[in-house]
């Protein structure tokens, strides 16, 4: 009920194009969200997901983040992550028109799950270096058993705190929080990562309504003075640093 609720009010607020006077967002918003070009890419996205779900296979299953409001076991099918848990084909192909038109080359991802958005980086950035990061054991074996690990791509298994403090690259060009939907944690990994962004590093933060917790902590961040542009388009917050921008906030329908 409560993201039903948030939504109702996201559509309310929120605007294309016509509504942006920001150059930088009107052409991310233009060129990148409603590109309606059908890149040759987007089927090895669409068979990467159906791969996914025709693996009936069982996994045990270790949650270090906010838990599933799908599942109330440990125990979870390969299908299942992939359908309730994994990024939908809409926003893979979001997230490979976005790494597409940035041209991001060094990326970090928090949360794996079964590889599917790091599969539509790959797919648009195919010699990006990319360090994804996966709670789950079972569930990162599984993502490196389908995705192309050949070179660039660092799977690491654990705990994100640990690992994050550990990172020897220096700076990212896009980092994707999509692990622990808590507020604590997601507030936690922003400061963290704060010294690793540069002035055109891209933050994405899933699910900014999956709870109010999750909403508080989208809205503490838009708030941090490092933080000049955000693009809410409810599913996504996206986070830009760049200092020669008025600060603003957008809300664009997709």
């Amino acid at each position: 009920m409560y993201q039903q609720k948030q939504y109702i009010k996201f559509l309310l607020k929120s605007t294309n194009q016509h509504g942006v006077h920001s150059p930088f967002v009107y052409d991310l918003v233009t060129k990148c969200f409603y590109d309606s070009k059908h890149y040759p890419e987007y089927k090895k996205l669409k068979d990467y997901r159906h791969q996914l779900l025709a693996n009936k296979q069982e996994l045990e299953i270790t949650d270090l983040g906010a838990g599933s409001k799908v599942h109330s076991t440990n125990k979870r099918s390969i299908k299942s992550i992939a359908s309730n848990s994994g990024s939908t084909y809409k926003r893979s192909k979001l997230l490979f028109r976005l790494s597409r038109y940035f041209q991001y080359n060094k990326i970090l991802e928090l949360g794996t799950s079964l590889g599917i958005a790091t599969r539509a980086i790959q797919v648009a950035q195919p010699e990006a270096h990319i360090i994804s990061i996966e709670g789950c054991p079972n569930i990162s074996n599984t993502a490196k058993a389908y995705l192309d690990t050949s070179k660039n791509l660092e799977l690491l298994i654990g705990d994100f705190d640990m690992h994050i403090d550990q990172l020897k690259q220096e700076t990212f060009d896009l980092v994707f929080f999509d692990g622990n939907h808590s507020q604590e944690a997601t507030l936690r990994y922003f400061e963290k990562l704060l010294p690793h962004a540069h002035n055109d590093t891209m933050f994405i933060f899933d699910d900014i309504y999956w709870s109010k917790d999750m909403t508080a902590a989208w809205e503490t961040i838009k708030k941090h003075p490092e933080v000049r542009v955000t693009v809410d388009t409810f599913f996504w917050g996206l986070v830009f640093f760049r200092k020669e921008q008025v600060e603003e906030h957008f809300r664009i329908r997709l």
